[in-house]
């Protein structure tokens, strides 16, 4: 193949669904968890979904980065801005989601607090050359695909001799929250969330590979497909998993070849290990503290550290009474079984994470007419 439209093509996605209704036994149920929000939006983007025999399930995992972000960080962010004077820059999504008090980046510009938009971390770079009196501190964000550029901008600035730029590091790392998923007594005990297998997270590894998966395939026994984002992506990931549920393998597959190797983009992950360290643990909204999830900036860039160069407070925030977010992003309940969703919380006033992120649950849902009408959870699939 070499058109997207190619692998959107209606016949191909037909012969899946019966590939898929034949080989997926009727004595079975088949949970599947797509850990990236981009793959949960193709889901219903496309209707995959509704192309699956009633006993395959997607479970949607934590899905982006500006989901699992917790609201003490956001909160520091907005300190930083209007206890220290700095000059804040953020990506879009992240400007929306609700931190404290009912809060946000946003409603703190508003405010008058100096918080910029970005696209990139070059933009960051180019505000603190343009502001040499004022402290300019990027809120960096993002699973591995983003933390590369992250530690060019440090690189740089180090280079730069720019003294007045720092980042605030909240990069995570997917297989470790992956294995903490796995872990959770909902999962291990309760045994209220059901795991079969899960679609690995396409653009994270691409800098990663497949490689780091095999540890957790092997030692909870769960078969991983590391698919791409189009719809004849996941239908093929999905058929792929149900074929090593069916014979009782555990291993990690490959479906986005033209993309993804099992070494990753080595050179990216050699940037990365200059730059940044492994945190012990860091707070997941949803999961808690995770360890070993997290990087944060080694000490020969500790110039360009946020968290070393002001005070930044432990705080204790929490997420708006009723949102669901927290146990969405484990996978325990969707977007229809919150309270709130469709009625108080919509993307115009969003009251939790999952729906401001362009990549959350219930954006997706929202964005592809799984919404909740008259008070009810249904699909309007019409």
């Amino acid at each position: 193949m070499k058109y997207v439209d190619e692998f959107r093509d209606q016949d191909l996605a037909k012969n899946l669904a019966k590939s898929i209704a034949s080989e997926a036994e009727p004595s079975r149920t088949y949970n599947v968890m797509e850990f990236c929000g981009g793959h949960t939006h193709a889901i219903f983007r496309y209707g995959v979904q509704d192309l699956m025999p009633e006993n395959v399930n997607f479970v949607h995992g934590p899905g982006c980065p500006v989901c699992v972000l917790p609201i003490p960080r956001i909160d520091n962010a907005i300190e930083l801005a209007e206890r220290d004077g700095a000059i804040i820059c953020s990506y879009g999504d992240m400007m929306r989601v609700p931190a404290s008090k009912k809060r946000s980046l946003l409603k703190a510009k508003a405010s008058g607090a100096d918080i910029r938009m970005v696209y990139s971390t070059q933009d960051a770079l180019k505000i603190a050359r343009n502001n040499p009196d004022r402290e300019v501190v990027f809120f960096a964000i993002g699973f591995e695909t983003t933390t590369p550029p992250t530690a060019v901008a440090i690189k740089q600035a180090h280079a730069q001799g720019l003294t007045n730029f720092s980042v605030f590091c909240n990069h995570v790392l997917t297989p470790a929250a992956i294995q903490h998923i796995l872990q959770s007594p909902e999962v291990r005990e309760i045994g209220t969330v059901s795991i079969d297998g899960f679609l690995g997270p396409s653009h994270v590894s691409s800098i990663i590979g497949s490689q780091p998966y095999e540890y957790f395939s092997e030692e909870f026994q769960k078969p991983v497909v590391i698919a791409g984002f189009e719809p004849l992506d996941v239908m093929q990931s999905t058929l792929m998993l149900i074929r090593q549920i069916n014979e009782d393998r555990h291993e990690v597959e490959n479906e986005y070849k033209r993309v993804v190797t099992r070494q990753g983009n080595q050179k990216a992950q050699d940037l990365v290990g200059e730059v940044f360290e492994l945190r012990r643990e860091f707070e997941w909204r949803g999961l808690g503290q995770v360890p070993y999830s997290a990087l944060r900036i080694k000490q020969a860039f500790s110039q360009f550290d946020a968290e070393q160069r002001f005070e930044i407070t432990q705080g204790n925030g929490k997420d708006v009474k009723g949102c669901e977010c927290p146990a969405i992003l484990r996978g325990a309940k969707k977007p229809t079984d919150c309270k709130l969703f469709g009625t108080v919380c919509t993307p115009d006033n969003p009251q939790g994470s999952c729906m401001v992120s362009s990549e959350g649950s219930c954006a997706a849902y929202w964005s592809y007419g799984r919404f909740r009408l008259d008070g009810e959870s249904k699909v309007a699939a019409e």
